[in-house]
């Protein structure tokens, strides 16, 4: 199911990352012929308007002016300024002033106009009929704001269809968890209610063999290993409900977790317990948490292959309480860290690779804590640590 999930995301990844890289090829090619053909249109309004303001210098009395002083007034959206050879404003129209600049008006329109004239938006309009004529005026013009705007458009489209692809992708990995979440729920469920039937009875059968058989040695050890499968059975049952935090001494439930894992490892695997000397209390559910330690301590089994040392830590800090779980094993590689909490990733042979997966989410979701890789050296060993607020 994860690694359906895995490949549909990057899929569905794939297909929104191309749509977003097609439409903004295709907005920007659009928009830039759209805008190539206004400014040429606009370019050819403003040759117009010039050839109009050199009809109008060179008019004489009787000179129809009517047709000129229209094209002139015409031009109420593109931006112009007309100076003479010396630079010196004569005109303009069009041009927005700020407030802050309205006091000396004239300075901003001249340092516009020589902007523009670097820029190469600029006519050049003769006095005189002839080429040979001295004197000129320079008609310069900015783009209108039309223009300007839809110059803009396709960034703002691209930021449009950008927040679009990263709202879906966020969609589409909180539904992957909320299914994840279903089926860890549902799973986590049925095997508390499929194992509540064979412990009942078990529990049963050890009664009646104790009534039996009261001095037989075997079967106080036959009761633990019952109780253990009632406290797995519990464990699981928790899963997807929200269990009430009760306040517990974490240095019995790190000490619960430690006898448990030296009756099960090794006698080549030493587990070393660095507790402080007072009770450090914490807000928890007791079983989960000792589920999360106890998988830790499991995973630094495996990784020392049967032999080395296990330090478990207690930690108490001014505003949060944290274990950390210390290995001499094979280490974690780089390329590895990323993925140790990803349900499904194991780098056993056997397994399902839902430990840390469920270690994660009991310790973020039902606790409100942290658990991560605090370092780690391959040949040297890893170090968890587990944080959890006193508050």
């Amino acid at each position: 199911m994860t690694m359906q999930w895995t490949d549909r995301i990057r899929q569905v990844r794939v297909v929104l990352v191309v749509a977003a890289v097609v439409i903004a090829v295709v907005s920007l090619s659009v928009s830039h012929i759209l805008v190539e053909d206004l400014s040429a249109e606009e370019r050819n309004r403003m040759e117009i308007w010039a050839q109009a303001l050199h009809a109008l210098s060179n008019a004489d009395a009787d000179t129809d002016l009517t047709l000129v002083l229209s094209v002139i007034r015409g031009n109420n959206t593109i931006p112009v300024i007309v100076m003479d050879a010396s630079g010196n404003v004569t005109d303009y129209r069009n041009v927005e002033v700020d407030a802050a600049t309205a006091a000396d008006s004239l300075a901003y329109v001249e340092a516009m106009g020589r902007q523009l004239y670097r820029s190469g938006k600029y006519i050049k309009v003769d006095y005189g009929d002839s080429p040979a004529t001295s004197g000129y005026q320079l008609v310069c013009y900015d783009e209108s704001t039309m223009l300007k705007r839809l110059s803009s458009y396709p960034y703002v489209q691209l930021g449009v269809v950008l927040i679009f692809v990263v709202v879906a992708i966020f969609a589409l990995l909180s539904s992957k968890r909320a299914e994840q979440n279903k089926v860890w729920v549902g799973l986590s469920k049925e095997t508390a209610h499929q194992l509540g039937t064979p412990i009942s009875s078990l529990m049963a059968w050890v009664e009646m063999l104790k009534e039996t058989y009261p001095d037989d040695t075997l079967i106080p050890e036959m009761d633990k290993d019952v109780r253990r499968l009632e406290l797995i059975a519990d464990r699981f049952s928790k899963i997807g409900s929200l269990p009430e935090p009760v306040a517990c001494s974490m240095n019995e439930v790190l000490a619960h977790v430690a006898d448990y894992m030296d009756r099960r490892t090794s006698s080549k695997v030493a587990i070393i317990r660095e507790f402080p000397a007072y009770d450090v209390t914490v807000k928890m559910s007791a079983p989960l948490f000792e589920w999360v330690i106890e998988n830790l301590c499991k995973n630094a089994v495996d990784a020392m292959e049967g032999s080395g040392t296990i330090r478990i830590c207690l930690i108490d800090e001014a505003e949060r309480v944290a274990v950390e779980v210390h290995d001499t094993g094979k280490g974690i590689r780089k390329k590895d860290l990323g993925s140790v909490f990803a349900p499904g990733f194991t780098t056993k042979k056997r397994g399902w690779g839902l430990g840390l997966s469920l270690a994660k989410r009991i310790v973020e979701e039902y606790h409100r804590g942290r658990i991560f890789v605090k370092s780690t050296e391959v040949g040297r060993g890893t170090v968890f640590r587990v944080e959890l607020r006193k508050r």
